[in-house]
């Protein structure tokens, strides 16, 4: 098992930058792609970021692309989120996740994902 543990989240006005934490237990960290991924109230969850192991390949969903920035350190076990010009549109409750050590996935699917977080709440304001 993989336990992760988000944190960083919270009131933000537009414009505003937020930095989001995954702290990654448990299971080795060795081989798993990270991803956020957020679900605001009524809605479902959707790709936001994804890292891969090497951390040289990312994506972006394009609603946060040129904004967000996604990072990883291996020897910390741990992802980030940098969050930056914020909008209300943005504002949902963030989830990180992992997949099983060097599975093949569709990063982009929140079903190749086999652990997940708590999340933290992003709310921002205009």
């Amino acid at each position: 098992q993989v336990q992760l543990t988000e944190s960083g989240g919270g009131s933000a006005q537009t414009g505003d930058s937020l930095t989001l934490s995954c702290a990654a237990s448990g299971r080795t960290f060795d081989g798993r792609t990270m991803a956020w991924f957020r679900q605001g109230p009524g809605k479902e969850r959707e790709f936001v970021a994804v890292i891969r192991w090497s951390g040289c390949s990312t994506d972006y969903a394009d609603s946060v692309k040129g904004r967000f920035a996604v990072s990883r350190d291996n020897d910390e076990n741990t992802a980030s989120l940098q969050m930056n010009y914020l909008k209300p549109e943005d504002a949902a409750m963030y989830y990180c996740a992992a997949t099983s050590a060097w599975a093949e996935i569709d990063p982009r699917s929140p079903r190749d994902y086999a652990y997940w977080g708590q999340g933290t709440q992003v709310t921002v304001s205009s």
